[in-house]
């Protein structure tokens, strides 16, 4: 299994055949990954489930703004 570390950048470029994405972890190398439209679709889709879903439902707002 490989070992967790802190992320310390990344960056995503689109390309021809989807998206190049840099990582680099703290004190790490740097690792260039290649990602289909659809491996990016689901990507997404991941996030939006951990930030709460797309329209924000399940996410807290400070009520004081």
């Amino acid at each position: 299994m490989a070992k967790l570390q802190l992320l310390e950048t990344f960056s995503l470029q689109e390309t021809e055949d989807g998206y190049r994405l840099l990582v680099s972890a703290v004190g790490g190398e740097a690792l260039y990954v290649s990602i289909t439209p659809d491996q990016m679709d689901d990507i997404i889709e991941s996030l939006e489930a951990a930030m709460g879903g797309e329209d924000g439902e399940g996410v807290e707002e400070d009520e004081a703004f």
